[in-house]
């Protein structure tokens, strides 16, 4: 299943075009705040496809019955582009845990490159609802991989994969190689271009570098 919230008018668009904007998204200031308040969108429209439970709760006057999400989520982010939106998720999800993968690109010599993963933090996620985020969704290459290295030794009770731009190419990747119907992908904008070096056009550049300063 696979969710755009960019399609519907709301708020939302206004932050995704502000991370696009090459006037705006040069504030690294900003972008990492737009990133974050769309983590905290994605979070919401999640929220209502998740678990909950009955709770009493004790008011100064009373009682009152409320439905709680249940504490069974954890939240997983590849460094370092993706700590904004994680963020945005987290601030919602407060009681969370989470999980951390490092992945980069290996570069042989006739320029092509592989991905490979370098870092691996994370909880136990065995029946739980994995939540993975990656602001940009491009071969689908680094998200598949940071599935794999997640659940190695577990097995979760849902993926919800949240990106905000994503290529076509990306999208189908993930489909073709997540496990069928135990996946939901929510997704800013799709766009329809991937270059042969996996940059999305138009995309908005690397997100990494827009939040934290360029890299060697």
């Amino acid at each position: 299943m696979v969710k755009i919230l960019g399609k519907e008018n709301s708020v939302f668009n206004k932050f995704i075009s502000e991370i696009r904007n090459i006037d705006v998204q040069n504030d690294r200031l900003r972008f990492r705040r737009n990133l974050e308040r769309i983590g905290e969108i994605f979070a919401y429209e999640i929220s209502k496809s998740l678990e909950y439970k009955e709770e009493i709760i004790t008011t100064p006057l009373g009682t009152e019955n409320i439905n709680i999400l249940q504490d069974n989520i954890v939240l997983a982010t590849v460094l370092r582009a993706g700590l904004p939106l994680h963020q945005g998720l987290l601030n919602y999800f407060d009681y969370a845990q989470n999980a951390f993968v490092g992945s980069f690109r290996k570069y042989h010599k006739d320029n092509s490159f592989e991905i490979k993963s370098g870092y691996l933090s994370s909880p136990n996620i065995e029946d739980k609802f994995l939540i993975l985020s990656d602001p940009m969704l491009a071969s689908g290459s680094s998200l598949v991989l940071a599935y794999k290295e997640l659940t190695r030794d577990d097995n979760p009770k849902h993926i919800h994969i949240v990106t905000i731009i994503a290529a076509k190419e990306g999208i189908e990747f993930l489909q073709e190689n997540l496990p069928k119907g135990k996946y939901t992908i929510w997704v800013g904008a799709v766009d329809a271009e991937l270059t042969a070096k996996s940059y999305i056009v138009p995309g908005l550049g690397d997100a990494g570098d827009l939040a934290y300063g360029s890299k060697k």
